[in-house]
């Protein structure tokens, strides 16, 4: 005790002595610790909502070509590969930035950075808008607005409760980042996986109105389009489709995500794995159910992207719980990268040169263009199950980077509670911090 109480203090601050003995009968004052950062839980929903917002016209941007296929490849007479390469071309121009952002993220204001990149898209759109009528411009324009009043620029790491220089770490430079990023397998193997989802996701994205629409042709519910424009009905059945199933999705994944992480570990990627296992027997029956029954290749159809989008909301939080908060922003620009690349930029291409490579070798008729179609689809079955492997192997990387991720003095919280971590978000959403100390 003697010993205790003559030991010298910490400096108390600006003004005040240091190094200085409390004396005899005094103790040091404990040390003064900036609050934690938080945010009301009405405020994180309204910014929860204003990213989902930007994220929607985003993919509404990189889908516009898809709901108007028909009308282009009849005005320019294309055939289907230079159709696909259409696509190809305009999600490679749009990934030349993402490392960029990425980059700028974990180093500057992320918000500023968004909102930065959010003028460059809007402005493209607006220059485009001049040659035919479009309404993104003004979406983006609104986007703009809402992610500058609404959403807040929280400090790297704030969700583990951290300040930001101790979540951020020590500075490192790009290259470190990568070298950091290509050694944590957890990472690596869940990018393949995301890869095969983005190539499964692009293809049936651009290709699957047209193909159902050949369907109900074949089936002689609708004529054949040979003059623009076209009518497609499937465009919309089929958006309202996908945008059904991927809300649906989401929230089963995220939510068994949610449960089964207290009892496995593993999990995350285990869901994963399962969904786009099961993924591909349906979307095996959805293609060749077509030419038979048109309804149950829609229930496929429908079931397949229900199981696809129970991995989105997952593969994000893979993510963050492997990675450490300094190099999240380039991570994920990584990921975006790696997976459109390998992905969807190149999957509208390849189904469409199999289909005209197919189609040069058959006689010229509806049915045969059909069929060339439907068969070039099939490789998106074998793809969606490589993916399901990618994702069990990361099952199996995954604790323990994790655990390297999570440990003190890499930017996240040295903690083996789960339940603990899931009250200090609580905490952090209600503007108090939970106390995370046992008893």
């Amino acid at each position: 005790m003697a010993g205790g109480m003559s030991a010298e203090c910490p400096e108390p601050g600006p003004g005040g002595a240091k190094g200085q003995s409390p004396g005899p009968g005094r103790q040091c004052p404990p040390p003064i610790t900036p609050a934690p950062w938080s945010l009301p839980r009405w405020r994180a929903y309204v910014a929860a909502a204003v990213l989902c917002y930007i994220n929607l016209l985003n993919y509404m941007n990189w889908f516009i070509i898809a709901g108007v296929l028909l009308d282009v490849q009849e005005v320019f007479q294309i055939s289907d590969s230079h159709a696909g390469l259409l696509q190809t071309v305009f999600i490679g121009c749009l990934l030349l930035s993402a490392p960029v952002f990425g980059y700028l993220g974990d180093r500057y204001s992320r918000k500023t950075t968004m909102s930065f990149g959010i003028l460059l898209w809007s402005g493209a759109g607006l220059s485009s808008s001049f040659i035919s009528p479009r309404i993104m411009p003004c979406l983006e324009a609104v986007a703009l607005i809402l992610l500058i009043l609404l959403v807040p620029d929280p400090p790297r790491g704030a969700a583990e409760t951290q300040r930001e220089g101790a979540a951020g770490g020590s500075r490192s430079s790009w290259c470190e980042d990568v070298r950091y990023l290509g050694k944590n397998w957890s990472f690596v193997w869940s990018t393949l996986g995301v890869t095969a989802m983005a190539f499964v996701t692009g293809a049936l994205g651009f290709w699957a109105p047209k193909f159902l629409l050949e369907a109900r042709v074949v089936h002689g519910l609708q004529p054949p389009c040979f003059q623009e424009p076209c009518s497609n009905p499937d465009s919309l059945i089929f958006g309202s489709l996908t945008i059904m199933t991927g809300v649906i999705g989401v929230i089963l994944g995220a939510e068994a995500a949610r449960r089964y992480k207290k009892v496995i570990p593993r999990a995350e990627p285990l869901i994963c794995a399962s969904s786009l296992l099961a993924t591909a027997p349906c979307l095996y029956l959805a293609l060749v159910l077509a030419p038979t029954t048109l309804l149950a290749s829609y229930v496929f159809l429908g079931l397949g992207e229900l199981l696809l989008s129970c991995n989105w909301a997952v593969v994000a939080d893979i993510l963050l719980s492997v990675v450490v908060p300094r190099c999240r922003g380039t991570a994920e620009a990584l990921q975006i990268t790696v997976g459109h690349i390998l992905g969807d930029a190149g999957s509208p291409y390849l189904t469409g040169l199999i289909s005209s490579v197919l189609r040069a070798r058959r006689p010229d008729s509806y049915l045969q263009r059909f069929l060339s179609l439907q068969q070039s689809f099939l490789c998106c079955t074998f793809v969606i199950a490589l993916g399901g492997g990618c994702f069990l192997l990361t099952a199996l990387y995954l604790e323990r980077d994790e655990a390297r991720a999570w440990q003190p003095g890499t930017g996240t919280p040295d903690s083996k509670d789960v339940d603990s971590n899931d009250l200090e978000r609580q905490g952090l959403l209600s503007g108090t911090a939970a106390s995370t100390e046992e008893p």
